[in-house]
């Protein structure tokens, strides 16, 4: 089903922890919780989550790691680093080469206050594999509660060569306030909702999705509408079954059944659905932001963009079959922007669409 904005009354009510809007996250810079290496660029505060920015450096490295407990990711890079490459003039990462970039944000989180990241939604449609390491960490994505220390971004293209520069944004940050939170409470989004993937298409055209190519040019990550689709993706129609075949490590982009709507007092992420029905992996840029498709942001209900691959063997997606799963999760506080047209936020009322690279 989709979500529709007619819910029953918000309520104040205790939660376990709850995210901060963006007049917290500016606050946090100001009181130094956020460390920036350069002053705040127009844009980078969103809804509820801040853009990280790639720093003055890359590192070509040999493998992934964690740096696990006791260990600085600096201390791994020594041994790690096949080579050092300035950014700051713009440089090309190549496919199938892992790189990691320290970044322009550093935090100073107070003991009740941990992180987690995520690509941001035009990096997940590039195919271009990032996630954020913080020293000592366990995990990637996650930032514990008390940390202090830097971020790094480590960045893989998988489809396209992309090229990035000093301040270019793949990665987001989004802060949870941990026990003792009070947050605004919408019943209906409290328990979340599946999503299935639409491979009926249009029904005019029967258009579902694209599929990437291989061997195209490269992408410049900061360079909205410079490039033709054609160039870089082909069309997917259905057929008369209505399923769709993905080959192995094949990148598609297609889009849900339903039309996704986020409430000013919450924000949500895509998980999946359960990853022992099958070897395919959906929407790596999974936050949305407060307001996404909401009608008193410009939105109608915006159906969710998936990024699908499937890994080593061939598997068969039906129309209709979930994917994944949409999670709601309160704010602290209503944010003072919302997710639209007003803030110049690229994905608002969408349908199936490619990242903003593409005119």
């Amino acid at each position: 089903m989709a979500l529709v904005d007619q819910t029953p009354a918000a309520e104040m009510v205790p939660a376990e922890s709850s995210i901060l809007p963006c007049q917290a996250i500016e606050a946090l810079i100001s009181e130094g919780a956020i460390e920036l290496a350069r002053p705040v660029a127009v844009g980078q505060i969103q809804p509820a989550s801040l853009d990280l920015r790639l720093g003055e450096k890359a590192y070509r490295i040999r493998a992934s790691f964690l740096p696990g407990p006791g260990v600085n990711v600096a201390e791994k890079l020594q041994s790690l680093a096949l080579h050092e490459i300035e950014l700051q003039d713009g440089a090309v990462l190549e496919v199938g080469c892992v790189y990691l970039v320290p970044l322009l944000e550093a935090l100073k989180l107070a003991g009740n206050l941990s992180a987690a990241c995520n690509p941001k939604s035009s990096t997940g449609r590039l195919d271009v594999f990032t996630r954020v390491i913080a020293d000592r960490a366990q995990a990637f994505d996650q930032v514990e509660a008390g940390y202090e220390g830097p971020l790094y971004a480590e960045i893989c293209p998988q489809t396209f060569p992309v090229l990035v520069r000093t301040g270019s944004r793949l990665s987001q940050i989004r802060f949870r306030q941990e026990g003792d939170a009070v947050a605004i409470v919408e019943p209906e989004y409290a328990a979340g909702v599946d999503l299935s993937v639409d491979l009926a298409g249009d029904p005019s055209t029967g258009f579902v999705g694209y599929r990437a190519k291989r061997h195209t040019g490269v992408v410049d990550v900061d360079a909205p509408g410079a490039y033709d689709v054609s160039d870089f993706w082909e069309p997917i129609h259905a057929g008369k079954e209505t399923r769709l075949i993905l080959d192995p490590d094949q990148f598609y982009i297609l889009a849900s059944k339903e039309a996704v709507t986020v409430p000013p007092t919450h924000a949500a992420e895509m998980i999946p659905f359960n990853p022992l029905v099958g070897e395919f992996r959906v929407h790596y840029a999974g936050f949305f932001d407060p307001g996404f498709g909401y009608s008193g942001a410009g939105g109608t209900g915006s159906k969710a963009v998936l990024e699908v691959r499937s890994h080593k063997v061939p598997f068969i997606l039906e129309d209709g079959q979930i994917i994944g799963r949409l999670i709601y999760e309160p704010l602290t506080d209503t944010p003072s922007q919302v997710y639209g047209q007003g803030i110049g936020s690229h994905y608002q009322a969408q349908g199936l669409k490619l990242s903003k690279h593409f005119r």
